[in-house]
């Protein structure tokens, strides 16, 4: 997987990747989340498959088909930092080129498409970003845009702090994500954002599918310490002790993102046994003591 060439993209990945097929082996509860929402998506984006579907079971062109097109080729990925948005996003765009047999594009938008102040400048960069991907899709191939941290990019018209050029852009990306729907489903667009509730309506209406990404429950978090403290001869007591302080019960109230055990509590742990002696029982209840898990980016109903 390889960084952008350009400044409008972090990534620019050419689908089937291996790296992201791996990827989503180690991403904790990928599978069964893929396998729930993956016919959603494939009904975006897979209109060659409608039509073989509709004339095998109803041997014509069925109108259900033509209302389809009425949908936005744009999905919502909503949740609390860390609880594994844009991972999932770019691992079940390469699952769904490898499952429709089709080569394709993934782009990951540059927050640097916000651009240094300048007027108009936001909007040029996000015209720019969607031509390139559209180019991309072409007659044939698919194209993948994530958009992470899209509240940055979104963000409602309605707010009063919502300056000029952040409802120039708002209005840029709604008329953009108009504009793809004549790719029949080539292009799809994945917002990912922790702050769902500031996304302006007219996005949120535009979307055809939204998933929320919850903090990892105790089965999801037993999987985690299981594959990252495979090899370390922990015993099972010490994973279920693990799983039992990380979550909600656990002595800080509120359970600890994926991101919160794999980059920061099991690191630490790491860091008081290296590189003297193996990581022991105390090193992990220490890392979790002074770990605390990132707060909630949900406004308080």
């Amino acid at each position: 997987m390889k960084e952008g060439n350009s400044a409008l993209f972090e990534l620019e990945v050419p689908l089937p990747d291996t790296y992201l097929k791996a990827q989503a082996q180690r991403l904790v509860g990928f599978k069964v989340r893929y396998e729930r929402m993956h016919q959603n998506l494939r009904l975006l984006v897979d209109k060659e498959g409608l039509e073989r579907w509709s004339k095998k079971h109803y041997h014509a062109h069925i109108a259900l088909l033509d209302s389809l097109l009425d949908r936005y080729p744009l999905v919502v990925f909503h949740g609390d930092v860390g609880t594994g948005k844009t991972a999932t996003a770019e691992a079940a765009s390469n699952e769904l080129a490898i499952e429709l047999g089709k080569d394709a594009m993934l782009f990951k938008l540059s927050t640097r498409v916000r651009g240094s102040g300048n007027v108009g400048e936001m909007s040029t960069l996000i015209n720019q970003a969607f031509d390139i991907v559209s180019k991309e899709a072409g007659k044939s191939r698919l194209s993948f845009l994530i958009i992470d941290e899209a509240d940055s990019l979104a963000a409602s018209r309605s707010v009063n702090q919502s300056h000029h050029e952040d409802k120039v852009a708002v209005n840029t990306l709604i008329q953009k994500i108009d504009d793809i729907r004549r790719f029949s489903g080539r292009v799809l667009v994945i917002l990912c954002t922790n702050r769902f509730e500031t996304l302006d309506p007219a996005i949120l209406r535009r979307a055809a599918y939204d998933e929320e990404f919850l903090r990892p429950n105790k089965t999801e978090r037993r999987e985690l310490f299981s594959l990252d403290c495979e090899g370390l001869g922990l015993a099972d007591a010490v994973i279920e002790e693990l799983v039992e302080l990380t979550g909600s019960q656990g002595p800080h109230k509120i359970g600890y993102t994926f991101s919160d055990i794999r980059t920061r509590l099991l690191p630490e742990a790491l860091a008081k046994a290296y590189p003297s002696r193996k990581i022991g029982h105390d090193d992990l209840i220490k890392a979790v003591s002074r770990i605390k898990p990132s707060p909630s980016m949900k406004t308080p109903a």
